[in-house]
């Protein structure tokens, strides 16, 4: 099938970046720690922005984050957050810095009780990725009960901007659930079946 014939979410655009996010990584299943706090740190960055700025600005905010490694992240201080607000790479709220930090200080709290974050996320789907069978962008929720969920218990465990909304957005970016519509080539790519 040549590229012009593959069907996308209609979200995909045709913006390379944005294309190649769509068709590699959004909705793909993560297990790996770091992508994770990634995907946490980014979704929380983007509140209130589009995504497609916040991709822009990936490579800038791996390097500003040490990689995204939380345990150097955990251990940013006063001299970080003016580095990071003086760093015109990544969204310069200090709010959202500040978040970032913290909410390293609270991945590495979940690891120590769960043995890592995977084991705690993917507990909120019982492990497997909940198939959804959209037919447009329409029917698809900003939120669910399940991401409602997810974000008392984040912000139970002190983390910010984790709201049900970015919890949900970050639940489809790590394939927690399949929301490409049916139309879609990644749709069953990723397991969606017709009944």
């Amino acid at each position: 099938m040549t590229e012009i014939q593959r069907l996308r979410c209609g979200w995909a655009g045709s913006d390379p970046l944005y294309v190649s996010y769509h068709d590699l990584e959004w909705g793909e299943p993560v297990h790996d720690d770091r992508l994770l706090f990634e995907f946490l740190i980014l979704e929380g960055a983007q509140a209130g922005l589009s995504w497609i700025t916040i991709l822009r600005k990936r490579p800038a905010y791996r390097a500003a984050f040490a990689g995204f490694d939380p345990e150097q992240v955990a251990r940013f201080g006063e001299g970080d957050l003016a580095r990071l607000l003086a760093d015109p790479g990544v969204v310069r709220n200090r709010l959202k810095l500040n978040s970032a930090i913290s909410n390293a200080r609270s991945f590495l709290a979940v690891q120590q009780e769960f043995g890592s974050f995977d084991s705690y996320l993917w507990r909120f789907v019982d492990g497997v990725p909940r198939q959804n069978a959209w037919r447009s962008l329409s029917e698809v929720p900003a939120s669910t009960s399940t991401s409602d969920a997810l974000s008392r218990d984040l912000k139970r465990r002190g983390f910010n901007f984790v709201g049900s909304t970015i919890c949900y957005a970050f639940m489809q970016a790590v394939g927690m659930v399949n929301d490409h519509t049916v139309d879609c080539f990644r749709w069953s790519e990723l397991g969606g079946t017709l009944p």
